[in-house]
């Protein structure tokens, strides 16, 4: 067994197929790869850091469980984590309906921001809270299209393949969202600089 940088040439699949094998260095490789954007889309979907950590745990240990059972080709392994994070999010956010507590604004991440400006990063941190806040006023299939397209950067068939729906059905999602969206942002979208 040999470890794996992250960002080495070897796929996601060819990662899998060593796991199965009991190279458990290649899931720490594969972890490494794909835990930040699994833990963002849940943290967009439910509003709630734990809770987003919890979903990003299970779906790596649902991975894992299945990793000998793997078929390359068949599916990309950050799809495949896509999905099944965005099925656990929804479950818990079924589960505790009408229960759910607005997202604690001391708890929304900082976003990464390279200059070194004070002002930009205030900016920067009413925009992202703004965003989260507004999300969370959208129905939950259009959020989740709204965070797996944008904010996670896939493509309109990589969100249908991961939300189970046709392309048409994602753009309409998607529609809808981002009409859902500047409405939300319509009193602020001067004071956050934003464009819709």
């Amino acid at each position: 067994m040999m470890p794996f940088d992250s960002q080495s040439e070897i796929s996601d699949d060819a990662l899998m197929v060593l796991f199965a094998n009991g190279d458990a260095d290649a899931a720490s490789a594969l972890a490494h790869r794909h835990t930040s954007r699994v833990l963002a889309l849940a943290y967009r979907m439910l509003g709630d850091q734990a809770e987003a950590e919890d979903v990003a745990q299970e779906a790596l240990m649902r991975l894992w469980k299945i990793a000998s059972e793997w078929r390359q080709g068949e599916a990309k392994v950050s799809t495949w984590l896509y999905r099944v994070a965005s099925n656990l999010c929804t479950d818990r956010l079924r589960k505790h309906s009408g229960k759910r507590r607005p997202a604690d604004i001391d708890s929304v991440a900082e976003p990464a921001d390279e200059t070194p400006s004070v002002e930009k990063k205030m900016i920067g941190q009413d925009r992202a809270d703004a965003l989260q806040s507004a999300l969370q006023t959208l129905p939950e299939r259009q959020r989740q299209a709204v965070s797996l397209r944008f904010l996670q950067e896939l493509s309109n068939p990589e969100v249908a393949g991961v939300m189970d729906i046709s392309v048409d059905a994602v753009e309409s999602l998607l529609a809808r969202g981002k009409r859902g969206l500047a409405t939300a942002l319509e009193g602020r979208k001067t004071e956050l600089g934003l464009e819709f």
